[in-house]
């Protein structure tokens, strides 16, 4: 399951950094679309840090139902 979770993080990695890239080269058309794109880091931030903090339960042996 280790390199599935790699795999993922590394995903949502990756599409931060091209949204990131994207509000730096100024891709977004208005404010509007500038505040999606921020919304879309936000929310992919978030679910890193869903996946981290799982990874550190696991490790730890506190989420045995996996």
């Amino acid at each position: 399951m280790e390199k599935e979770i790699t795999v993922v993080l590394s995903q949502i990695k990756e599409k931060r950094d091209q949204i990131a890239t994207a509000i730096a080269t100024s891709a977004a058309k208005d404010y509007a679309e500038y505040q999606k794109l921020c919304g879309e880091i936000r929310g992919l931030s978030i679910a890193e840090g869903y996946i981290l903090d799982l990874v550190k339960l696991i490790n730890n042996g506190e989420y045995e139902d996996l």
